[in-house]
C-alpha cells in the first residue's frame, strides 16, 4: 500500500507553498488547497489520506473542516495548525477529534514527524478495515497468521513451502507466539488436511501416563487398563501429530518416540504387534533443545530427528508494527462471539498498546482485546514513575528516561515559581508540550508529583 496522501489547506498562498514543498521533499504526495470546501472532495471514507489544515481561514475554518471530515470518516487524521495557539484551543481541537495540533510557524521537523505518525495511523486503519471486511483475506495464510511485518511474512512463506511436504517440523518460540496456530495452519492448508490434527501437550500429562497417551495400551496392560485404548500417535495416522512443549517429555517416552519417528511404527503397551502409522510430526518448544540435550535434559538423537526443519516464531516485540492489526483482529473475533460490533481502534488506545512490552506475546494481546471489548482495559494504564523506584523492580530504559524528564521539568517549575511560559522557554519547548508532559507525569505547577 502506498503512503497516504496529504491534503493541505491554508488560505495564505505563500505558507501553503512552503508546507507543500516541505512535505513533498520528505516523500509525501500532497494536494494543496486554499479553501476548506475545495479539500472535501479529496476526502472519502476509505481514502488513504491525512488532512493538514490551518485553523483561521475565511469561509469554512479549520474547526468547521474538522467537523465535516469527522462526518465523512472520524478516523481520517486531522492535523490543525494555527498562529493563534493556546492551550484551551488545543484541548478543544483534540476533544473534537483532531489527531494533533501544531503551532504556527510550524517547525518543519515537528510537522513532518506529526504527519508521518498520522499517515501510519491511517494506513493501519485502512488495513484493519480491509481485514475485517475480508478484502485482504484471499491468502489463507494471512488469515491464520495475521500481520504485515517482514518477520511474519517470512514465516508465512516458509510454512507455505512446507505445507504439502511430509517433513517433520520443529517450531521454536516464546510462550504465546502462536506455535499451535502455525502447526494447525500447516495441517489445514497442506495435503494432510483430510486427516486428523491431534494435539498433545507433553507438559500437561503425568509422567506415568504419557506413554499410554501416546502409544495406547491393550486391556490388562497395567492396573486399571480394563479395555484397549488407541494412543494419540495411532489416532493421528493419516494426519498431523502436534507435540507441544516437547522439552517436557520424560526420557523413557523420548526413547519410544524416537523409534516411532524413525520406523513410523508403534506398539501399544501390553502388545507385541507393530502397527504402521502415517503421521507428520510438528513439535513445538520454547527451549533450545540442543542446549538442553548437552545439559542431559533431552535426548540428543531425538533433537537431530526432530530438527529436520526448524522455524522460529518471532516474539511480539520483534513485530510491533503488527500490534494494531492483531488487536483489531482479536477484537473483531471477540465481538462476533458475543454478537456485538467491534468498536473502532481509538488513537489513545493504539498509543498505549504500542507502549506495552507484551511478555506474553500474541496470547497476551488477544486476552487484552477481549478485556477491552468488555470495558476492562485498566491494564493499559500509564506507569506511575513516582512509585517505580520503591517497588524494587529494575526500570526499563524508557522508564529511566521518563523519570529523568519528569525530574528535570519538576526542577524547572520550582526554579521559575510554577510560571508555565517562563518554564517552557527555559526548557526549549512549547507551552502546549509542557502542559502535556506535566499531565503525563502528574506534575503540579510547583513541580511536585501529583497524588
Amino acid at each position: 500500500m502506498s503512503a497516504p496522501r496529504i491534503v493541505l489547506v491554508d488560505d495564505d498562498a505563500e505558507v501553503l507553498e512552503a508546507w507543500r514543498l516541505t512535505l513533498e521533499l520528505d516523500g509525501f504526495e500532497v494536494i494543496a488547497k486554499r479553501a476548506g470546501d475545495a479539500a472535501l472532495g479529496h476526502l472519502t471514507r476509505d481514502s488513504s489520506v491525512v488532512l493538514v489544515s490551518d485553523v483561521r481561514m475565511p469561509g469554512r475554518d479549520g474547526f468547521g473542516l474538522l467537523a465535516a471530515v469527522t462526518a465523512i470518516d472520524a478516523e481520517i487524521p486531522v492535523v490543525l495548525i494555527t498562529g493563534h495557539a493556546d492551550i484551551p484551543m488545543a484541548v478543544k481541537a483534540i476533544r473534537e477529534g483532531a489527531w494533533d495540533f501544531v503551532e504556527k510557524p510550524a517547525d518543519p521537523v515537528l510537522l513532518i514527524e506529526t504527519v508521518r505518525r498520522a499517515s501510519e495511523y491511517r494506513r493501519l486503519i485502512i488495513e484493519n478495515r480491509s481485514l475485517r471486511a475480508g478484502v485482504t483475506l484471499e491468502d489463507p495464510w494471512a488469515v491464520r497468521l495475521v500481520g504485515r511485518s517482514p518477520a511474519v511474512a517470512r514465516l508465512r512463506s516458509r510454512l507455505a513451502l512446507l505445507a504439502d511436504a511430509d517433513t517433520d517440523v520443529l517450531l521454536f518460540g516464546e510462550t504465546g507466539t502462536g506455535k499451535e496456530v502455525a502447526a494447525r495452519a500447516l495441517h489445514d492448508l497442506g495435503n494432510r488436511r483430510g486427516g486428523r490434527f491431534v494435539a498433545v501437550n507433553c507438559g500437561a500429562i503425568p509422567e506415568t501416563m504419557i506413554e499410554s497417551e501416546l502409544f495406547g495400551h491393550e486391556a490388562g496392560a497395567f492396573t486399571g487398563a480394563r479395555e484397549r485404548r488407541i494412543g494419540k500417535i495411532e489416532h493421528a495416522s493419516g494426519g498431523t501429530l502436534f507435540l507441544d512443549e516437547i522439552e517436557s517429555m520424560p526420557m523413557a517416552a523420548q526413547v519410544r518416540l524416537l523409534r516411532a519417528l524413525q520406523e513410523r511404527r508403534i506398539e501399544r503397551l501390553g502388545s507385541n504387534k507393530e502397527i504402521p502409522v502415517d503421521i507428520r510430526i510438528v513439535a513445538a518448544t520454547k527451549t533450545d533443545l540442543a542446549a538442553l540435550a548437552k545439559a542431559g535434559g533431552f535426548r540428543e538423537d531425538l533433537v537431530y530427528r526432530l530438527n529436520v526443519v526448524t522455524l522460529r516464531l518471532p516474539p511480539l516485540r520483534d513485530r510491533r508494527e503488527d500490534i494494531p492489526m492483531l488487536f483489531q483482529h482479536f477484537l473483531a473475533l471477540a465481538a462476533a462471539r458475543v454478537g456485538r460490533s467491534a468498536p473502532p481502534l481509538e488513537r489513545d488506545l493504539l498509543q498505549r498498546l504500542m507502549r506495552q512490552d507484551w511478555p506474553g506475546n500474541v496470547r497476551e494481546l488477544r486476552n487484552a482485546a477481549e478485556r477491552s471489548l468488555l470495558g476492562m482495559d485498566e491494564d493499559f494504564e500509564e506507569i506511575d514513575i513516582s512509585k517505580s523506584a520503591s517497588r524494587g523492580i529494575e526500570r526499563t530504559l524508557e522508564e529511566e528516561v521518563a523519570l529523568a524528564e519528569a525530574e528535570a521539568i519538576g526542577a524547572a517549575l520550582k526554579r521559575h515559581s510554577g510560571r508555565i511560559g517562563v518554564t517552557a522557554s527555559a526548557l526549549g519547548i512549547t507551552r502546549k508540550t509542557l502542559y502535556l508532559k506535566m499531565r503525563r507525569y502528574g506534575l503540579s505547577g510547583t513541580g511536585a508529583l501529583a497524588d
